[in-house]
């Protein structure tokens, strides 16, 4: 199953995936060397845009939490690259304590859980889940859709350690991206390992900081194939000191939002593009598509009504909106089905280390091509990628399946690596002294 992309015949983003084709050699060699010099997340997932002309990523998630929607035939990618991580960071590591998310009514997500838990035991971990919700004061066995059930135990911290009853653990696996703040409970384990770091949780992480990584490496990267960097790059700006309630903040968000709207007119023109620029206002923290509006022109964002302030007003866990990133909008040519069942598609790419281990489709069937579709109603598509994101086939036309799936695998990688700069930048004083 591959999308239908209504641009594959227009010739930009083809002629992208064959720069990609031919630079092959140069481009793994330089990742190769990258990864020499930068430490990759222990995982993350990256949310492309493919519009025909371009191809670039629109978010990073360093605690992704759809390991269940990938395809059956990627978990042998997902080990590997799995025993990878592990090996580098605690190659003696025997037992692994995961922590999830606290919502434990959602089984789409403890079914993700379920599959994570499911990878990290076949590379020979025991691994049991500890919960940081206060519901959670005796282990609790949750039932999932599918017949399998989870075990969730109360953590428990004895002075640097953080255990089980019974369980100590070599590492910590955060699949909870610390939105509400980091509990004590976690802070000052100097004598394990806690991945991802904690200030890669919305506590402290900003998506400005990921883009301004991006920023660099995608520069480089478009120096070396020989493309204009803005192909596979999105253009942005912060706007900080925001209240929406108080309508503070709106002459900031005006003037950045007219900024980025006029680049991109210069480029669309540039490149003979029919479309209308657009950009994205979203919160420079926090996930699951809150806090989130698409804007065409800088008069929108000055006369919101209660409802639309209300809107970006919090993200999850209820935490207020103080700072927002102004993000080029990135249209999605891409669909799954056919006439009145047709959705509009982006693909997401999962990663473990430096690897690419899989990828599927977010649908929406409500949404256009220039709004989120990381909202009520979307679904994932089961069928999830026909081939790996790895192995690109020279001998088919440039945007068949694997080499379209190479360019996915590519961008996502660079994202990757972004993140990878990112939380070296962002790291504590103490953590980049101790590294020095």
């Amino acid at each position: 199953m591959v999308p239908h992309l209504t641009t594959a015949l227009k010739g930009s983003l083809l002629e992208i995936e064959s720069r990609f084709l031919d630079a092959l050699p140069e481009i793994e060699r330089w990742l190769r060397g990258q990864w020499q010099e930068h430490t990759p997340p222990f995982y993350g997932s990256v949310d492309l845009r493919n519009a025909g002309f371009k191809l670039a990523p629109v978010d990073m998630n360093l605690f992704p939490g759809g390991f269940n929607n990938l395809d059956a035939t990627f978990l042998p990618l997902c080990v590997q690259a799995a025993m990878t991580a592990i090996d580098k960071i605690c190659p003696d590591a025997r037992k692994l304590l995961l922590i999830p998310e606290n919502h434990t009514r959602n089984l789409f997500y403890l079914q993700n859980v379920a599959q994570l838990a499911a990878i990290l035991r076949l590379t020979g971990l025991e691994v049991r889940l500890g919960s940081l919700s206060p519901e959670v004061v005796r282990p609790t066995t949750v039932e999932l859709p599918d017949g399998s059930r989870l075990l969730l135990e109360p953590l428990v911290r004895a002075q640097h350690r953080l255990g089980l009853d019974g369980f100590e653990p070599c590492a910590i696996l955060l699949n909870n991206d610390l939105s509400s703040g980091i509990p004590p409970i976690l802070q000052n384990l100097d004598e394990q390992f806690v991945l991802p770091p904690l200030h890669a949780g919305w506590a402290v992480r900003r998506k400005s900081n990921h883009f301004a990584a991006y920023d660099q490496v995608a520069g480089d990267f478009a120096r070396l194939v020989g493309i204009d960097p803005w192909r596979i790059n999105p253009y942005f700006s912060v706007c900080e000191a925001v209240n929406f309630h108080e309508r503070q903040g709106e002459e900031c968000l005006a003037a950045n939002v007219d900024a980025v709207l006029a680049l991109i007119r210069e480029k669309y023109q540039q490149y003979g593009i029919d479309e209308t620029p657009y950009v994205v206002v979203k919160a420079d923290a926090g996930t699951y598509g809150m806090g989130v509006m698409t804007v065409k022109d800088a008069s929108q964002v000055v006369a919101l009504n209660r409802k639309q302030r209300n809107k970006m007003s919090v993200i999850k866990e209820g935490m207020a909106v103080s700072q927002v990133i102004i993000q080029e909008g990135v249209h999605t040519y891409e669909q799954v089905g056919s006439g009145p069942q047709a959705g509009v598609a982006e693909p997401v790419v999962y990663m473990i280390d430096r690897f690419v281990v899989g990828g599927f489709y977010r649908v929406h069937g409500g949404r256009g091509r220039d709004e989120s579709l990381n909202a009520p109603g979307m679904h994932f598509e089961p069928l999830a990628f026909e081939t790996s994101c790895s192995l690109p086939d020279q001998c088919q036309n440039p945007d068949a399946p694997p080499n379209r799936f190479y360019a996915y695998g590519v961008v996502a990688r660079l994202a990757q690596l972004a993140a990878s700069l990112e939380l070296e930048r962002t790291a504590p004083m103490e953590e980049q002294l101790s590294c020095a």
